[in-house]
């Protein structure tokens, strides 16, 4: 049986998953009912399932057939603290507690269409061992929002999997439903989260003469961080410095003791990130020995998400794989600032891989939008509370996009 018809047979249960996921989402490291869902749709299709790898949510699954070599396919769980507007019949009405805060949850980047698509990928993979040969080892990782849920895993996965040959993974964007998208080299940021406090002296507002305002300072080091990309790094180098929170005082008229906020970073070369990190620090000591703070500043790290940059030969290796089956659909993917935890995987490996993007919105509506230039006010993007990709051809594709990959790897 050809992919397509293979495709066709299982769409029905591709697209009810899909809605069911979607109703249901839960946040980082609380995957517990689609982790229990993956697992019991994995066993069905005869895999031998591993849950709770890692002391995690993750779920692994392996599909051996005979010699050959082992492929790592990978879909995250997690959803995000996002409140999902009224667009379809089957959006999430979920909350959940999420920093102090009941929040709405939501799929809001399509980690739903990831585990259907894999799910459906490998009930195609399990039917037609006939066509292929080696270990299809299907991984289901929790908390890719918060960047930590692949390196959770890796130690016990690798006592699962000793080796892989080659980790796959891929992720629906805010691009034309129908197409895929692949490049070699970085295509997604290295992303470094610092947390930076202030400690200042506090004081009643009417006397700020006996004080060190950590809210004055805090903003002035704010501001002069803004120079860090502008003035001390090469237009052609990328990179994005934001500040994100910022947390200080109780009452208008008392000067607090200290000032909290949070600081992202965002580069295509982890020792350039570094260099970035550098400056921070240097500008955050300099400005607080300039306001004669009584102690110096606290600079955690409190995250980090690797550079994502796919191998060159497995790349070029799926790029005639997909220009096979999807022809002029396959798109180069343009780098992106957007970071993902996927490379841990096979990084813990020293093992190569490729991660791709395939499109999720209808073709003629984004179509119109760009002979527009409207992109951006019409299409949702990720992490959006109407980031809801049409059902198909988005699952179709991200399903043919899997089949094909392992495939190329696997394939007789």
């Amino acid at each position: 049986m050809s992919i397509d018809a293979a495709v066709d047979r299982h769409r029905t249960f591709t697209e009810d998953l899909y809605r069911e996921l979607h109703e249901h989402p839960e946040l980082s490291h609380r995957e517990n009912r689609t982790a229990a869902r993956m697992a019991t749709l994995l066993r069905e299709t005869g895999l031998e399932v591993h849950e709770s790898v890692g002391n995690s949510t993750g779920v692994v699954g392996i599909l051996r057939n005979g010699r050959g070599p082992t492929v790592l396919l990978r879909a995250d769980m997690d959803g995000l603290p996002v409140t999902e507007v009224d667009l379809v019949p089957y959006r999430s009405t979920q909350t959940d507690e999420w920093e102090g805060q009941t929040v709405g949850v939501m799929h809001a980047c399509g980690h739903d269409t990831h585990m259907a698509s894999l799910q459906s990928a490998v009930r195609i993979l399990a039917e037609q061992r006939e066509t292929w040969s080696g270990t299809i080892v299907s991984v289901f990782q929790p908390a890719e929002e918060t960047v930590d849920g692949a390196a959770g895993m890796t130690d016990a996965l690798r006592a699962l999997v000793p080796s892989i040959d080659v980790a796959l993974g891929q992720h629906v964007i805010d691009e034309a439903a129908g197409r895929v998208l692949l490049s070699a080299g970085p295509i997604m940021a290295t992303s470094n989260m610092l947390k930076i406090t202030v400690h200042g002296r506090g004081g009643h507002g009417s006397q700020p003469e006996k004080t060190v305002d950590p809210i004055v300072l805090a903003s002035s080091i704010i501001l002069r961080l803004q120079t860090i990309v502008s003035r001390e790094i090469a237009p052609s180098e990328p990179a994005v410095l934001t500040v994100g929170t910022f947390h200080a005082g109780t009452k208008g008229n008392i000067i607090p003791a200290s000032a909290t906020f949070e600081v992202n970073i965002r580069a295509f070369d982890e020792e350039f990130a570094e260099r970035i990190i550098a400056a921070v620090e240097r500008i955050v000591a300099g400005e607080c020995r300039a306001a004669g703070t009584p102690e110096p500043a606290t600079v955690e790290r409190s995250g980090q998400a690797p550079l994502t940059s796919n191998d060159a030969q497995a790349s070029a290796r799926l790029q005639v794989a997909f220009e096979t089956v999807f022809g002029d659909a396959v798109r180069p993917l343009p780098a992106i600032m957007g970071s993902e935890d996927f490379s841990d995987l096979p990084n813990a490996y020293g093992a190569p891989y490729v991660f791709w993007m395939y499109g999720g919105f209808d073709a003629e509506t984004y179509r119109a939008a760009q002979e527009a230039g409207t992109i951006a006010e019409v299409i949702p993007g990720n992490h959006s509370p109407s980031f809801v990709p049409v059902i198909q051809p988005t699952l179709d594709v991200a399903t043919r996009a899997m089949v094909t990959a392992a495939l190329a790897y696997v394939g007789r």
